[in-house]
């Protein structure tokens, strides 16, 4: 049964592949490479998997944990300050953490896991999101982008509205931020 939404699809399947493997090429073009991912749960982890596969194509490979963060639950409007749920270990300490992520709408996840990890012990913290909306009052704005100035909610790619839509394998526009 195909249920698939008709929704306006923002970025192909085929423009999001061009995008991580250029993504992929420019982080491992940096001069201080990272030595270990941190992708956010939920929202992060297709994208993650698909940087992380190129990256390994351009010769980085490495080694992945992960992070979970709970902020919307199942709204589309945040619930509350981002709150850690399952944090980086000591294992961070020294390290070039490349954090990995889905959309940077206004920088509160991703501000926060930033934040952690450097508290953590890691020696720096570059990120990497999808989508990285420039919101003006943003906390921050990622180091890398794959697509930016999206004023959308978006689902598919591993992003969500109310845990539906994530499975496309494209990127759609769900309304006007």
């Amino acid at each position: 049964m195909n249920d698939q939404p008709n929704l306006p699809v923002l970025f192909s399947q085929i423009q999001i592949s061009t995008r991580v493997a250029a993504l992929a090429g420019e982080i491992s073009s940096m001069s201080d490479l990272p030595n270990l991912a941190l992708p956010i749960l939920i929202g992060g982890f297709v994208f993650a998997a698909d940087l992380l596969r190129a990256l390994d194509e351009c010769g980085l490979s490495l080694p992945v944990e992960f992070l979970r963060l709970s902020r919307y639950g199942d709204a589309r409007v945040a619930l509350r300050e981002p709150r850690i749920v399952m944090g980086p270990g000591e294992h961070v300490r020294g390290q070039h953490v490349l954090i990995i992520d889905g959309v940077l709408d206004r920088g509160h996840t991703l501000d926060a896991a930033r934040r952690n990890v450097l508290e953590t012990g890691a020696r720096v913290v570059t990120t990497a999101v999808v989508i990285d909306k420039r919101r003006s009052g943003a906390r921050l704005s990622a180091d890398f982008a794959a697509f930016t100035d999206v004023p959308h909610f978006v689902v598919g790619y591993g992003m969500d509205d109310a845990g539906r839509l994530r499975s496309l394998p494209y990127i759609a526009a769900v309304e006007q931020a």
